[in-house]
């Protein structure tokens, strides 16, 4: 058994299954199981991009490396935030201040560092995808995927910088901010679900040692 595309492929699968939990989720509204979720979808995003970044080839180890930093990035920003929503911000009596800036309805700090979480995402996956040489069409499909998505860094980490977000918090029932993540949702899954079938075809196609060195 290959560990290294064994874990790449769980990886692919908890993205894949995180991503679609986390639409359900927003559909039916349950805010702390798409929270409990969107805490584990970084672990696998992580075993993901380290799997295609094992598997570039040394003409393109920059770009790979800056795409699995960033992912280390996104996730220790991203696991700060739904931790905190999970623990603090579900367990403790908050006062008005304190919840203005943990309580991601409330669109103010937490939130901002969870759009930039998102948007240094996007530059990972930007990187990555540069990273992949492609072997076929799935490839060029979640390589372009990949690396589009890398279009998402400019306004996560701009628009909270002019203030709309901050408008919203005074009202709405963050209908538009729902179907804004549910858009994401539907472009993100088919990254899970290619390089899941990524890994499994490489696996598979892997020729055997023959003990020649």
């Amino acid at each position: 058994m290959d560990l290294n595309k064994t874990i790449s492929k769980t990886g692919s699968a908890i993205v894949t299954v995180t991503v679609f939990l986390f639409a359900l989720f927003l559909i039916i509204n349950y805010s702390r199981e798409s929270f409990f979720v969107c805490l584990i979808l970084p672990l696998g995003f992580i075993m993901m991009t380290a799997g295609l970044h094992n598997e570039c080839e040394n003409d393109r180890k920059v770009a790979a490396n800056i795409g699995l930093v960033l992912a280390a990035v996104y996730c220790v920003f991203i696991m700060l935030v739904y931790f905190a929503q999970l623990t603090t911000v579900s367990n403790e009596q908050l006062n008005e201040q304190a919840a203005k800036l943990l309580e991601m309805g409330k669109f103010g700090l937490i939130f901002n560092y969870d759009l930039l979480g998102y948007g240094i995402m996007a530059l990972s996956t930007f990187f990555t995808g540069l990273s992949m040489k492609v072997k076929n069409k799935a490839d060029k499909w979640l390589k372009a995927l990949m690396m589009i998505h890398g279009v998402f860094y400019f306004s996560c980490t701009f628009m909270p910088m002019t203030g709309i977000f901050s408008n919203m918090s005074s009202g709405g029932d963050g209908l538009g901010g729902r179907l804004a993540l549910a858009v994401w949702c539907v472009y993100f899954l088919p990254v899970g679900i290619l390089s899941f079938f990524h890994f499994r075809k490489n696996e598979k196609t892997k020729p055997l040692y023959s003990g020649k060195p």
